[in-house]
């Protein structure tokens, strides 16, 4: 039977003075599929409240804390409560949030990274596979048409097989101790209770990660790594240096960091293959640069009907004209539409259109933690080079 009306929406973080959690919310509703119903948006109820009055919700599903509001949704009749939750709060309650909603029966979209470790990591996969809950992680720069426009044209063989991948995100805003001056965003990030065991490495590294097997649809087998602190007193790395090992015998160079003085989010890969090579850029994400061996450089550009034609992911993830530029948002909210209609399609007992599942999930959470691992294991190893565990 088809659902005939929005998916239901509840959040647990993105409270006041939150990014991130503000940013799920307008891509959430971009498409017009899903209703914010209520949640749980801090760890101080005055606040949680404050942020649903603010969003117009109704304050009885406004909740002190993300058990109390599991135990009240569920007492709601079904088409009235909410169908998934996502998750937005600081690392260190990604799990336990996560872990209590699927086996309550919530479908889960949750931030990355997806736990503090490993060990979580592999239990969430199980719990996920157990309870059949759709899961959702939210990398949201594979939602660009151009990253999937990249993915398509290797899957097709453009550029021939990958012999070297190159990946970068340097950012600037942790230069400096702000985590001192009460800064929220860097204050947890800079928390290893918080955060985890990396700091740059788990907050942009493993977008990095994330960014070089989607496109290539390779795995990394090794790195050698290479973790610095630059500000004195903080108590994880702001520096990521990596020499990568993928499963198809390519060498790679994968670098983060948060004290690039002057760089925003410079978030840009480049691939190359015995035929071509490939150059994107988050800062300008409606173009990719293609270099074949023996012809011009040539730009794709988001939007065009010569785009749709190699990559269908592209066209279903592109919403305005080619000129009108669509960016960071809008890449989330392509992954929302994945997700949401992935969830009706589970929801409705039928099988969802094979481009729908292309989102993140919990293989994908679970890769980042092993990337994490693997990080610090071999920053912390005298022999350097470190393989992925299985």
């Amino acid at each position: 039977m088809a659902l005939n009306r929005k998916l239901k929406m509840a959040m647990v973080g993105g409270g006041p003075g939150a990014f991130i959690g503000d940013v799920h919310r307008k891509a959430s509703r971009m498409d017009g599929g899903i209703e914010l119903v209520g949640g749980a948006f801090d760890i101080d109820p005055r606040k949680s409240r404050r942020m649903a009055s603010t969003l117009y919700l109704n304050p009885k599903r406004c909740y002190g804390d993300y058990r109390e509001m599991i135990e009240k949704e569920l007492r709601l009749p079904e088409g009235e409560r909410a169908d998934f939750v996502t998750v937005c709060t600081p690392n260190n309650w990604h799990f336990p949030i996560a872990k209590d909603l699927l086996e309550a029966g919530f479908h889960v979209m949750c931030e990355k990274p997806m736990t503090i470790d490993t060990r979580q990591a592999r239990e969430l996969a199980k719990i996920v596979k157990k309870t059949r809950q759709v899961f959702g992680l939210m990398h949201n720069y594979t939602g660009y048409p151009m990253v999937k426009l990249a993915r398509d044209m290797v899957a097709k063989g453009i550029i021939g097989k990958i012999r070297k991948i190159v990946v970068q995100y340097p950012q600037g805003w942790l230069a400096t101790a702000i985590e001192r001056t009460g800064q929220q965003q860097a204050s947890w990030r800079t928390d290893p209770k918080q955060s985890g065991g990396s700091g740059c490495g788990g907050d942009i590294g493993t977008h990095a990660e994330n960014l070089s097997e989607y496109i290539t649809g390779l795995k990394i087998t090794e790195m050698c790594a290479e973790l610095t602190t630059f500000v004195k007193g903080r108590k994880l790395d702001d520096d990521v240096n990596c020499l990568v090992k993928f499963n198809n015998g390519a060498r790679g160079v994968l670098h983060a960091s948060q004290v690039s003085v002057g760089e925003e989010n410079n978030l840009a890969i480049w691939i190359y293959g015995e035929e071509g090579g490939l150059e994107w850029h988050q800062e300008y994400p409606n173009y990719l640069y293609f270099k074949p061996m023996n012809g011009p450089e040539q730009v794709y550009k988001r939007g065009n009907p010569y785009v749709g034609e190699i990559s269908a992911a592209a066209a279903r993830a592109t919403r305005l004209p080619s000129g009108h530029p669509e960016a960071f948002i809008e890449a989330m909210a392509n992954i929302y539409r994945n997700f949401a209609d992935t969830v009706r399609a589970r929801m409705e007992h039928v099988k969802p259109d094979p481009l729908a599942v292309d989102f993140p999930d919990v293989q994908d959470g679970l890769r980042g933690m092993l990337f994490l691992e693997t990080l610090l294991a071999s920053a912390s190893s005298k022999t350097k080079w470190t393989k992925f565990k299985k």
